[in-house]
């Protein structure tokens, strides 16, 4: 991996971490088009470029974060499921799902159905929670077993915690913004876990190239978070999952 290339990966992951159309599964995809090997350090480099962007939340929400206790009570109960299953297949998940184009790929095609079939069928009423605080653990909890099943790349987090917000019954903003916040403490821990695991074991150049990451996708992610919140005050998630089938077809067609 050379810096271009970092620099390309970073925008790639600022643009898609915080819209449900998978980050891992497009920076997998990214490493197909631009033909670097999945090696420890660049699966590594895919994991930890997400902190980059998961900064971004911290900045754009840093008052929430450090003033509400309700929300975060709901953020760590919410990230419960994830770490379990996080930290129990690691191993499984960093050797065998990440880099797996065919995995991604059926993922990110079966997301997108997933996610027209939910606005064909989701009507949502008063009785929605219209704030993070309004949601209940339980709610909580079951939105975090939802976001678990974004270990699978190409599934996208996103996705996962907004679908299951939706059908748990949050209205579509507080789905959004509760899925920015509970990428925090996921992503943390997902990069932290990561860095223990290889034992800060970078060179020089490496540690460069995640500095590059680091910082194009923090001021990138800005960016995106602000067009979601704005995009879905007036459109549903459609046209997300419509992206997602295109691209898993045209992947599949042409390069697999």
């Amino acid at each position: 991996m050379d810096f271009l290339q970092a620099l390309i990966f970073s925008i790639v992951e600022g643009l898609s971490e915080f819209l449900p159309i998978s980050s891992t599964g497009h920076l997998v995809l990214a490493s197909e088009l631009l033909d670097i090997p999945q090696t420890e350090f660049v699966k590594s480099f895919e994991i930890i470029i997400q902190l980059g962007a998961i900064l971004a939340i911290v900045a754009l929400y840093a008052k929430t974060l450090l003033t509400n206790k309700a929300v975060w009570l709901r953020i760590l109960t919410a990230f419960l499921p994830t770490a379990v299953v996080g930290l129990t297949l690691y191993r499984f998940i960093k050797d065998f799902l990440i880099g797996n184009t065919t995995v991604t790929l059926a993922a990110l095609f079966l997301g997108g159905i997933a996610l027209i079939i939910l606005e064909l069928v989701h009507r949502e009423n008063k009785a929605h929670a219209e704030k993070i605080e309004d949601l209940s653990l339980k709610q909580s909890f079951l939105i975090g077993v939802c976001q678990s099943l974004s270990v699978i790349p190409g599934v996208s987090r996103a996705a996962a915690t907004i679908i299951g917000g939706l059908f748990l019954g949050a209205k579509r903003k507080t789905a959004v913004e509760f899925s920015f916040l509970l990428a925090v403490p996921t992503m943390f821990s997902a990069t932290g876990l990561d860095l223990l695991k290889s034992d800060f074991a970078f060179s020089g150049e490496e540690y460069l190239l995640l500095l590059t990451g680091f910082l194009g996708s923090f001021i990138i992610a800005i960016f995106a978070v602000k067009f979601l919140l704005k995009f879905v005050q007036n459109h549903t998630f459609i046209p997300f999952g419509v992206y997602r089938i295109i691209l898993a077809l045209l992947f599949w067609i042409f390069l697999i």
